[in-house]
């Protein structure tokens, strides 16, 4: 567990220096740059926050690969595919923050990222449900990818309020560093380095890192490299620890249900993933493109019930951290101590997010009435 703590340290303050640098180096990149319709800030922002992020998490890896306790991960080629998907995502990402690209090359380099990561070795090979294995080479590269390019977009959608995908990833980077963490140790108590628990300590480092640079008022975006970046870690991680439950016995690990490691990549985008299929049925009944943008995500109806940004996010945190926390705590909580602890967070989110629209209600129940 040092190790790991010492690596997210690493990585928080790689991000937090680098972060500064390269918002001085995209100022020149920034000037002409218009400002949405959509977008919440007034003034144009640096967009290339997900450089330092990737530069940060890169760096990470390279100080993990020096010591012996993660030789196993860095054995295989799956890092090697990670790499090369992150320099495309560099490339990608910077392209379209500066000159905005059409909806389908943006997909056409999505399918490229997974592609690279399902090549070289990353691939759902099988279900950690009952024995459903995948035994067709060309159906797991085609799942895989579907997860890489789901998980991205998840986090792009989010990224619509200044520090909420940051902030997102870090939560989501949080809980499923400590599930792959205890998980490895089940596998094999001498050699519990997990590829997982790796990328999810290092991300979750330099998310926090650059999140004081991004909450509101944000001086620097991540723009579309640090979304896709922390989908594609995210969805590595999760392909990772679904290929770790193979190494359990039949009774799992204490009484965590045989499809936590399928829900867990679930529940950690679920909010992101929720507004993705909202947002995706709405402009197709409205007979537009899926890809279109929009400001009917759930922040922007967040920020029409009254609630600041600030708020919005911190809210959001809240109902992100929520689900997560009762969906993991299953595996070490009896579920008969989780409900009612699930049920009384739920409730405080709840409260907390309606809260302006029930004193709204009220307030015009009373006009009406004085009158």
């Amino acid at each position: 567990m040092r190790l790991y703590v010492l690596l997210i340290a690493f990585s928080f303050t790689a991000s937090y220096l680098l972060t500064p640098v390269v918002r001085s180096l995209g100022e020149r990149f920034t000037t002409n740059q218009l400002v949405r319709e959509r977008d919440q800030h007034q003034a144009p922002v640096v967009k290339f926050g997900g450089v330092a992020i990737i530069a940060s998490f890169a760096m990470g890896l390279w100080l993990a690969s020096n010591f012996h306790f993660f030789r196993g991960v860095f054995g295989g080629e799956a890092l090697t595919g990670l790499s090369l998907a992150l320099l495309v995502i560099v490339i990608l990402g910077l392209a379209d923050d500066m000159f905005d690209l059409r909806w389908w090359i943006k997909l056409i380099g999505q399918i490229l990222i997974g592609w690279l990561v399902a090549t070289h070795g990353v691939l759902i090979q099988s279900l950690p449900v009952g024995s459903w294995q995948i035994d067709r080479d060309w159906l797991q590269v085609v799942i895989t990818i579907f997860l890489v390019v789901l998980t991205m977009n998840a986090i792009n959608f989010s990224d619509g309020l200044d520090g909420l995908a940051a902030g997102l990833a870090a939560i989501g980077a949080a809980t499923f560093f400590v599930y792959s963490y205890i998980l490895a140790t089940h596998v094999s108590a001498e050699d519990y380095a997990n590829l997982g628990a790796l990328l999810c300590a290092l991300l979750l480092g330099a998310c926090l890192g650059f999140l004081p640079h991004n909450f509101n008022p944000a001086n620097i975006f991540m723009g579309e490299s640090g979304v896709l970046a922390i989908g594609l870690i995210l969805s590595v991680s999760a392909i990772a620890v679904t290929g770790d439950v193979q190494g359990l016995d039949a009774h799992r690990f204490r009484n965590i249900p045989a499809y936590m490691p399928m829900m867990l990549p679930m529940v950690i985008v679920f909010l992101p993933v929720l507004d993705l299929v909202l947002s995706v049925f709405r402009r197709l009944a409205n007979k537009r493109s899926p890809f279109s943008p929009d400001s009917k995500h759930i922040h922007h109806r967040m920020l029409a019930q009254g609630h600041s940004v600030r708020r919005a996010v911190i809210l959001l945190y809240l109902w992100a951290a929520v689900i997560a926390v009762s969906v993991v705590s299953i595996a070490f909580i009896p579920v008969i101590l989780v409900i009612p602890l699930a049920l009384v967070l739920v409730l405080v989110a709840a409260i907390g997010t309606w809260w302006p629209l029930v004193l709204r209600r009220v307030e015009a129940l009373r006009k009406r009435l004085g009158h």
